[in-house]
């Protein structure tokens, strides 16, 4: 009689499953308003914001796609507002 050999199965490769990174908590935004009152006057800062934006096209020439950063100083008692455009470039305009 022929002898037969079993041979163990061998156990499957284990496949690691890729891990998946946490889920971030969604951070929580809160809708504001700031608004700059001073001398009778109220001007939102928004209003500030599309003002920079207006006087970076209309008065100084450029296209408004070239603007990508603007940092706002506003100076109420000097009725201006100062800012950098893009870094490196300043300026004021009336507030």
């Amino acid at each position: 009689m022929a002898q037969v050999k079993k041979t163990a199965a061998k156990p499957a490769a284990k496949k690691t499953a890729a891990k998946k990174p946490a889920a971030k908590k969604a951070a929580t935004t809160v809708k504001t308003k700031i608004e700059l009152q001073y001398a009778d006057k109220n001007i939102s800062y928004d209003d500030i914001v599309k003002n920079a934006k207006n006087y970076w096209v209309k008065t100084l020439g450029k296209a408004a796609a070239d603007l990508k950063t603007i940092d706002l100083y506003v100076k109420p008692e000097e009725n201006r507002v100062y800012y950098v455009a893009n870094g490196k470039e300043v300026g004021s305009f009336e507030l």
